[in-house]
């Protein structure tokens, strides 16, 4: 018998959300003390199936690295959950006494959880994570490439949360996805914000949803090697980042721009940590391979070693060549070195000083990587400082491996899969997102101060009795004179005086 498979998702999908909506009703009723409990239990419960996700994720995808993506789910479990588990999500969060100002928390209500074929598993975690502890229920639409390990990853966090004590059906997925099945997902009346972590058509498609969304753009990082910087360290913090997962996370370094000073350490050192650098021909028959259309990222590549990509291209490297780098001057959609590529393959510019590496992120940045963030290797605070205030980007990142820094790896910036861009890039923030992001904040204000309100009759009135009172006021006092000095023969100023004190005394 013939199943529509589309059909099928659908129906799946809206199931699934249905199942979400009735539980996170029961959800929303928990204390904090139960939403930690089952938190907690899904965090302990991923951390200790790292390995076995991340030997799923490769063997389904073909893509990364194993021992990597083990990281990722690391940090995407016990990571996350470090960096949440302090934080109330349930009922009065917090007081300003001062201000006599209580802020509340209220879950949103459903997520719809859209996850990259490149991380499937980690983003799985991570989002169930921050979304159950808001007190939200949560819906994934996997990456047609990832869906096996992507749901596999959703089914051991919703047994662990139930095991917990969380209703059941509150942790759902769509193991057929399709796009017409996200898409209706994303604008199903029931759910009620947008986790989307993919590609640009997919984040747009989030954006036009008319819910409200969190999307992330493409990091087409670029890394400044500046001429104070410790280059064998800088170089091996770069290798680090840009082979770890071979490549896949976003905020992974895409270009090298060194300055002229340390240029022929930075490539010597390149070269010891196993990079090979292309020479002309070679780089004409990788550009070909890296983007066969202007400005389209070859698929293929993606997440893939440098030895198989170099031998796509018809190159013989040596069996541990570690990256790919190859000289470049140009900038543009048409020049493939330029544009953002998830593998371990670097365009390596040369720059006279850090205005001109300034000029060349900048231009970098507009082929598809603004907003998003930027590396820089140096000992010359002022010039960290400089390219922070300059740059269109979300995060800077200083002596560290950007790709795992940017995710709060390396750095004290918040845990997260899902990197906002801010307004640089098209996106609703600029933070690396987390719990905080997905439940509304409700506020009791209490009078404290008073303001006196008065509309223009209301004075017109005023007006009209106070003059009234005046001039009756007015009439008794000179009659009052008047009937003390008619027929007076001692009449003089100090006498008036005195009879105008006596009668206003009187009033």
């Amino acid at each position: 018998m013939n199943v529509d498979l589309d059909l099928l998702s659908m129906q799946e999908m809206r199931n699934a959300v249905e199942n979400a909506k009735k539980a996170q009703r029961k959800f929303s009723k928990f204390t904090q003390e139960q939403v930690d409990r089952v938190i907690d239990a899904i965090a302990e419960t991923a951390y200790k199936e790292s390995l076995h996700l991340a030997e799923l994720a490769v063997k389904e995808t073909g893509l990364g690295v194993i021992e990597h993506k083990k990281i990722k789910n690391e940090l995407g479990s016990k990571g996350v959950y470090e960096s949440i588990k302090d934080i109330k999500t349930v009922g009065m969060i917090n007081e300003d006494k001062q201000q006599k100002i209580v802020e509340i928390a209220a879950p949103f209500g459903v997520v719809a959880g859209i996850v990259p074929v490149t991380n499937p598993t980690s983003t799985t975690i991570f989002k169930t994570l921050i979304s159950l502890k808001a007190g939200n229920g949560i819906v994934f639409s996997p990456h047609p490439s990832g869906k096996k390990c992507t749901v596999e990853a959703a089914k051991i966090c919703m047994k662990a949360a139930e095991q917990a004590g969380a209703p059941e059906g509150l942790i759902g997925w769509i193991t057929e996805p399709s796009m017409e099945a996200t898409q209706a997902l994303m604008k199903h009346r029931d759910v009620n914000v947008i986790l989307a972590t993919g590609g640009g058509g997919l984040v747009r498609a989030a954006y036009s949803s008319g819910k409200p969304a969190y999307g992330v753009g493409p990091g087409n990082v670029p890394v400044y090697i500046e001429k104070s910087a410790e280059v064998k360290k800088a170089v091996k913090r770069i290798m680090d980042s840009k082979t770890f997962d071979y490549g896949t996370i976003c905020a992974s370094e895409q270009s090298v721009i060194a300055d002229q000073n340390v240029k022929e350490l930075a490539v010597r050192e390149f070269k010891n940590q196993g990079a090979y650098f292309l020479n002309s021909d070679e780089k004409r028959k990788m550009e070909k391979i890296i983007s066969p259309q202007p400005g389209k990222l070859n698929p293929k590549i993606v997440g893939k070693s440098p030895v198989f990509i170099a031998e796509m291209a018809g190159l013989e490297v040596p069996a541990d060549t570690t990256l790919l780098i190859a000289f470049e001057s140009e900038i543009g959609k048409d020049i493939p070195f330029s544009i953002e590529k998830l593998a371990p393959i670097f365009a390596f510019y040369t720059v006279k000083d850090s205005k001109e590496a300034l000029t060349h992120a900048d231009k970098l940045l507009k082929l598809g990587g603004r907003g998003h963030s930027l590396s820089i290797h140096t000992t010359d605070e002022d010039v960290a400082k400089a390219f922070a205030l300059e740059m269109p980007v979300s995060r800077v990142l200083v002596n560290t491996p950007s790709a795992l820094g940017a995710v709060g790896g390396t750095t004290g910036l918040k845990p997260s899969m899902t990197l906002g861009c801010g307004t640089f890039g098209g996106n609703i923030t600029s933070d690396n997102v987390t719990v905080t992001h997905l439940f509304n904040k409700k506020r009791l204000a209490y009078g404290t101060k008073e303001i006196v309100v008065t509309n223009k009759e209301q004075k017109e009135d005023y007006k009209t009795e106070k003059n009234g009172t005046n001039n009756e006021q007015l009439n008794m006092i000179v009659n009052e004179v008047l009937s003390k000095v008619n027929g007076s023969k001692d009449l003089n100023k100090e006498t008036i005086q005195a009879l105008v004190s006596q009668a206003i005394s009187k009033l």
